[in-house]
């Protein structure tokens, strides 16, 4: 196995020097403590309980379709009502609303605030938006967390939205610099001579990227170089995108899904799943980025899609004062950074290390687990590093690695593969999915992970509240 892919090549003199530096200082520092010898907590750390009451979400669905019509705005909104009617908690009782966010909308910069006082959360209470990519929920729920054991709130409502239907779109720098400066210039002539040195190509309108600000890539790329280095094939991440297809339709076929999605126009429907998909389907599409032998299609990568979730988060003591039986106990949480440019989407494994670290537990200690599928080879590819010694060796300073997964406890009801992955949403929709596969399938600990652009990851441990 190797870690430095050939299609890495033409950005591996850009990244030289910061990453032969950053893998320095990780080893040094790491090393100098031993195998299996990094510092752990014991389980669990001895500080104010945090509980999940409930989460909800809207039904994800492709963009430019369902919600064709709507704004991020009118998500959010959705989703946030949907959390209230559905746990009946007082709006008055919410101390704080914390939504996140990718593609911002410029009159809606804290969509948090505007879309909770349209669900009619009172003047009073604080909101704020925050973004982190693809983990931005999952960040809007840790700040949650951190306002409770601080004891600045109580009772707090955080989830994350997301709209490819209606991403702004720009002017080009060129016309953004003559359109502030005819503000100021006076007379007809001086305006029209802002026009000089124009080009055509000015004229056209700009999307937001989706490519990495720093490394340039769209994360497709990343995700092939990861198959590459880890030794993921493209049957192997085909055979995995169809197990998520099957394992989603089957959950929303068994209903299995009807307590954790709201009805919109009286459909709980998720319209990206392809429970007829087939391997031979799958197989007959074409690489859609490194060509002709990448692993990364238009069916092994999630779609582009709208969504919002949203979850109801309180202190234990709270929680009970106000007669909720809880659905599970937020326990260990961590965000974590690597190489964007080698490793952009390897943030889970680091992650999972790191915070079954900080418990003092293992994997054998799950009996769920979920993980952000944003391409199946990326997923794999995590999944492969949290097996392999040489990974560990090479990058996490010698720590034994963390082991083998057992997917008949991973991923089974479908992921973002299957269902969609709202940039904004989807941390809110693994962390509803983990504690209500606890419930249900009567097991104690739950673990998630995702992977974000720029390198990050995310990783938490949730447990089962008694008697739920």
């Amino acid at each position: 196995m190797h870690y430095t892919s050939p299609h890495a090549s033409h950005v591996r003199a850009r990244a030289l020097s910061r990453t032969s530096s950053w893998r320095v200082v990780m080893r040094v520092g790491l090393k100098q403590r031993g195998r299996g010898s990094l510092v752990t907590m014991s389980k669990f750390r001895g500080l104010r309980n945090v509980v999940l009451v409930d989460g909800a979400r809207l039904p994800f669905q492709p963009s430019s379709t369902v919600y064709n019509k709507l704004v991020a705005y009118d998500l959010a909104r959705l989703a946030l009502t949907g959390i209230l009617t559905k746990t009946g908690v007082s709006p008055k009782a919410v101390d704080y609303v914390l939504m996140g966010t990718v593609i911002q909308e410029a009159k809606n910069q804290n969509i948090a605030r505007d879309a909770g006082l349209a669900a009619g959360i009172p003047q009073g209470v604080p909101s704020h938006t925050v973004t982190q990519a693809c983990i931005s929920s999952n960040q809007a729920i840790c700040s949650g967390i951190n306002l409770i054991q601080t004891g600045q709130a109580e009772v707090v409502i955080a989830g994350g939205v997301e709209t490819m239907s209606d991403v702004p779109i720009k002017f080009s720098k060129p016309i953004r610099e003559r359109m502030l400066a005819s503000r100021k210039a006076k007379g007809l002539s001086k305006k029209l001579g802002l026009l000089k040195g124009l080009k055509l190509k000015d004229l056209a309108p700009e999307a937001p990227s989706i490519s990495n600000f720093i490394t340039g890539e769209v994360m497709g790329h990343s995700s092939d170089r990861l198959a590459d280095a880890f030794g993921v094939s493209r049957r192997e991440s085909d055979e995995f995108a169809l197990r998520s297809h099957h394992n989603a339709a089957k959950a929303h076929a068994d209903g299995l899904y009807d307590d954790e999605v709201l009805e919109y126009n009286g459909s709980r429907t998720e319209t990206g799943v392809r429970g007829e998909a087939t391997l031979e389907k799958l197989s007959s599409l074409k690489p859609a980025f490194v060509k002709p032998h990448g692993t990364v299609t238009a069916a092994n990568a999630s779609f582009l899609t709208d969504g919002a979730s949203a979850t109801l988060i309180m202190s234990e003591e709270k929680a009970l004062e106000l007669g909720f039986q809880p659905k599970a106990y937020l326990r260990e949480w961590t965000f974590v950074s690597c190489d964007p440019f080698d490793q952009m989407l390897l943030g889970p494994a680091y992650g999972t290390q790191k915070v079954l670290n900080m418990a003092g537990m293992s994997l054998k200690d799950f009996g769920v687990i979920e993980f952000h599928e944003a391409f199946a080879g990326q997923v794999l590819s995590n999944v492969n590093a949290l097996n392999s010694q040489k990974f560990f060796d090479e990058f996490l300073g010698g720590a034994d690695k963390v082991g083998e997964i057992d997917f008949t406890k991973f991923n089974t009801l479908g992921g973002s593969l299957s269902l969609g992955h709202p940039f904004g949403a989807t941390g809110a929709r693994l962390v509803t999915t983990v504690a209500n596969r606890l419930i249900r399938e009567d097991k104690q600990y739950g673990l998630t992970a995702a992977c974000a652009d720029g390198g990050i990851g995310h990783a938490a441990i949730i447990e089962r509240y008694p008697g739920s």
